[in-house]
């Protein structure tokens, strides 16, 4: 795991690169370099920081160069051995053992077409010095980042926008697109940009840059093609394909040790980790137990103990009790675009925790909720269609006055099931598009609206037919599937790949997911025996296939969740920041935000009467995300 950067055809790219591989120290503390091309027709700089896991030794230090390919990269690809003894086979000779060398020698004899070889995550740049020519490319799945940034005849790029504004950010402006986004969405589509211009790499996707100034591009792996194509084949071994996706992520050359939150897919990993490696160790966190009451939390931390006392698996624990008032502006850095979701900060103390104690390298669950049915949004949006059966007049009239009239918060305890209710009924007499985009966005249309700067609706407008978009491009016709699908291409890489790698990164740690591979989707949209919501049952598919693995009081407990005490927060901790900074802050200075309507926000939450902590935490991480931005002297592009 590393942070890579560049500067393709640029008069000042020794400096831009410099400045951008300093900026990205936190990727790779154990090694950094830098070369330099320069002839008549292409001026290359590649820059490389190195968090060393697979063949720790100088001689497979970045930027890799070879035969006239040079090569930066980010990531781990678990099948490295078996594409060596491919190549080997066809004459190549190695002079390292890392999976490095297998990446550059892959292109070389496959271009384009080796990067569906590659089983993992990664994003890279190599050049070819004969043809002088730049290619980049991004895993199918976007679980590690790329920025570019055309300018002039050629790109800059880096694995984190605060490099690419470190070096350029007079010359940059905040894009308001990206501003409305987050404030729907609380991350950002890949679509969207967070600074004009600087767009992140479509997962899947590759593009080639010439010493001409013209470009090309392709896609070497569509996961909507993959899905539609597994739904229309036979069925797959489901547990074959997840055991064999974690053994192989378990390659390394460090210790690798799991997060444990207690829950199913966490639990999943951590008990196939154990066959393969008795030794591994697990990492879980708990709240304070006033945070849990406020926000009607469980102790998920007693399930990860149940789990490893089961397994035999020493468990570290760490309390999260944090300074949120000062971790909030680190966090709104380290996450590098406005992402408002507070589970980052989960990600980074138990990173942070487990470097401190030696673990370079951690499992996690992440991407089975998105593959396999297990948002609550699922199954509600399920039962909206059937709710949409009744009367409108009943529902109008009757439900919807009836569910808004109920508190949120009762003596100090929060009341979940009001919570639910109350999002339930916003989006549940909707049209299955709409009604699964309202169900996880943070407000509805007309709300954004009059929240935001009259003139920016037409930027919510796009927002809507982007998703719209994205939702219908499907060749699947069940309605699970369909979400499924939609989560795996927007929700996992804008939300839980973003915060996994950046907080994981931010701690110098590797945080690999097995869930999210290739063989999984395959598995996961094949025919399978059990679908994936059976009646009222989530993950129903995947939780038959644990029944082998783990005990039935780990599957059939309720789902656990690896979110923050956002009501404990925004109602004590934060109440002076957002006070501050918020209402009196620079997104209501600019015009962005409407200040009546912002106060309504904030005064529904205190009032008990509504839960508005997740609209109120976004608001606030982007507050602090353009006072960055403008720090490091991005323009405000009509912010």
């Amino acid at each position: 795991m590393c942070g890579i950067a560049g500067a393709y055809q640029q008069d000042d790219g020794k400096v831009l690169v410099d400045t951008m591989t300093e900026r990205l120290e936190h990727r790779g503390p154990d090694a950094r370099g830098v070369v330099e091309l320069v002839d008549p027709t292409t001026s290359v700089v590649l820059g490389h920081r190195r968090l060393s896991i697979i063949d720790p030794v100088a001689a497979s230090d970045q930027p890799f160069s070879k035969d006239g390919l040079r090569l930066v990269y980010n990531g781990e690809v678990y099948n490295y051995r078996e594409l060596r003894s491919e190549l080997e086979s066809r004459g190549v000779r190695f002079a390292t053992a890392c999976d490095t060398e297998v990446v550059l020698e892959v292109w070389r004899a496959w271009g384009s077409a080796g990067l569906a070889r590659l089983r993992g995550m990664f994003a890279l740049a190599v050049h070819d010095e004969r043809t002088g020519c730049l290619t980049l490319a991004r895993d199918p799945f976007g679980i590690k980042p790329l920025y570019v940034l055309r300018r002039g005849a050629g790109v800059v790029f880096a694995s984190e926008l605060k490099a690419v504004v470190a070096a350029l950010g007079p010359e940059l402006a905040v894009d308001p697109a990206g501003m409305v986004a987050s404030t729907l969405y609380y991350w950002l589509p890949t679509e969207t940009d967070a600074v004009r211009g600087v767009r992140k790499l479509a997962p899947g996707t590759w593009s080639e840059h010439r010493p001409d100034g013209s470009s090309r591009s392709g896609v070497f792996c569509s996961l909507a093609e993959e899905a539609a194509d597994a739904a229309a084949g036979p069925p797959v071994d489901l547990a074959a394909a997840v055991e064999d996706s974690v053994r192989a992520h378990l390659v390394s050359d460090v210790p690798v040790a799991t997060f444990l939150s207690g829950g199913l897919d966490s639990s999943i990993v951590t008990a196939l980790a154990h066959r393969h490696d008795p030794g591994i160790e697990a990492w879980t966190i708990g709240f304070r137990a006033v945070d849990r009451r406020l926000e009607a939390m469980p102790d998920d931390a007693a399930y990860a103990r149940r789990l490893a006392k089961h397994l035999g698996v020493r468990l570290h624990e760490i309390e999260i009790g944090p300074d949120v008032v000062s971790m909030l502006p680190r966090m709104v850095d380290v996450l590098d675009e406005p992402v408002g979701d507070p589970a980052a900060l989960n990600t980074f103390l138990m990173c942070e925790a487990a470097r401190t104690a030696g673990v370079e390298v951690l499992l996690s669950g992440t991407g089975a909720d998105e593959l396999f049915g297990g948002y609550r949004k699922h199954l509600a949006n399920l039962l909206a269609a059937r709710y949409r059966r009744l009367p409108a007049s009943l529902r109008s009239r009757v439900v919807g006055p009836a569910v808004e009239r109920l508190p949120v918060a009762l003596g100090g305890r929060g009341v979940r099931p009001v919570r639910w209710a109350q999002r339930f009924v916003a989006f549940a007499g909707l049209p299955e598009q709409e009604a699964f985009r309202r169900s996880y966005t943070l407000h509805d249309p007309q709300g954004l609206r009059a929240l935001l700067d009259p003139e920016l609706g037409g930027l919510v407008d796009d927002l809507l037919e982007q998703h719209r978009a994205t939702y219908e491009d499907t060749a699947l016709d069940d309605h699970v599937e369909r979400m499924c699908l939609a989560d795996t291409r927007m929700f996992l890489p804008g939300l839980n790949l973003t915060y996994t790698d950046r907080a994981s990164m931010a701690a110098s740690t590797e945080v690999r997911v097995p869930f999210v591979d290739i063989e999984v989707l395959r598995a996961a949209f094949a025919p399978q025996a059990v679908p994936k919501i059976d009646g009222r049952v989530q993950k129903a598919g995947l939780k038959a296939v644990a029944r082998s693995w783990l005990p039935d009081e780990v599957i059939d407990r309720p789902k656990a969740s690896f979110g923050a005490p956002l009501r404990a927060w925004t109602t004590h901790d934060l109440r002076p920041m957002i006070d501050d900074l918020l209402l009196g802050g620079e997104l209501v200075g600019s015009g962005f935000l409407r200040r009546e309507p912002l106060a309504a926000l904030v005064h529904d939450q205190r009032s008990g009467r509504r839960d508005r902590s997740q609209q109120i935490y976004q608001l606030l991480s982007l507050e602090l995300w353009l006072r960055n931005a403008r720090g490091a002297g991005a323009g405000t592009g009509g912010a």
